[in-house]
């Protein structure tokens, strides 16, 4: 039986957007804990779902005799194991985002170094660049077709 597929993102939940109050400073303290607490329990989220897959194919493991039967039960098992792998690769920049946040080097722009933005991180709280730098960035990649 097959797994539903879960979007890393759709595992991003729970979380109120951050108010900012007048005059507040960008990436203060309450931000940073705001953004920490959204990318454990996004982590958490993702090692939950990791362990879900590893009990399915246990569970599911059957050593079929038919070879359409077994062919079918690898390209299941072939599939949730590319998601998880994607999943796996999503933890660790999760990871590396938190070492941002300890290391105060959270929410900054790696190429301009302007502001990236609390809604943008919101929506993606592990990007590194500020949109207009990760929108020519894009641009570049499709020119030389990368």
């Amino acid at each position: 039986m097959l797994m539903p597929k879960m979007n890393p993102e759709s595992l991003m939940k729970d979380f109120t957007p951050y108010v900012a109050k007048d005059g507040e400073e960008y990436m203060n303290e309450n931000q940073l804990a705001h953004f920490k607490s959204i990318l454990l329990n996004w982590k958490q989220n993702l090692m939950e779902e990791v362990d879900r897959t590893v009990n399915h194919l246990k569970e599911e493991a059957v050593n079929y005799a038919d070879p359409n039967d077994r062919a079918s039960q690898e390209e299941e098992f072939s599939l949730e194991l590319r998601a998880r792998d994607r999943e796996r690769k999503l933890v660790k920049k999760i990871s590396q985002t938190i070492e941002l946040i300890d290391s105060d080097d959270y929410g900054f722009c790696e190429e301009c170094g302007i502001e990236i933005g609390i809604r943008r991180l919101e929506a993606r709280p592990t990007a590194t660049m500020c949109i207009d730098c990760k929108t020519l960035a894009e641009i570049k990649e499709r020119q030389i077709g990368g």
